[in-house]
């Protein structure tokens, strides 16, 4: 985007992701779900928006949200198997996003 006017409708997408992540986030991980979070990125040439997750687990300052994607050791040896849940969730918003963006900037 040249114009710094178009990233503005990025503001439209975070609270979208936000709800689809928390709605998709396995139930038994209430504190998860309610954790989502988004910030718009601004830098000279680069516009985006980063969806965090403030649940994080101690030790080694790991968001919960990621071990639940991705799955992770427990202590007595064991393993959790991971659940792909960020994916699907913002996958409709992506799509959206890809074609409002495409609108924005072929705009006279």
């Amino acid at each position: 985007m040249q114009r710094r006017e178009q990233f503005k409708v990025l503001h439209k997408y975070g609270p979208m992701g936000v709800a689809a992540l928390a709605q998709a986030t396995p139930i038994d991980e209430a504190q998860t779900a309610n954790s989502w979070y988004y910030q718009i990125v601004d830098k000279p040439g680069y516009f985006g928006i980063h969806w965090l997750n403030s649940n994080i687990e101690d030790p080694g300052r790991i968001p919960v949200a990621v071990l639940i994607q991705y799955g992770h050791a427990t202590r007595n040896g064991g393993i959790v198997q991971g659940r792909d849940y960020i994916n699907p969730a913002l996958r409709p918003i992506f799509d959206q996003m890809a074609a409002d963006m495409w609108r924005e900037v072929t705009k006279p």
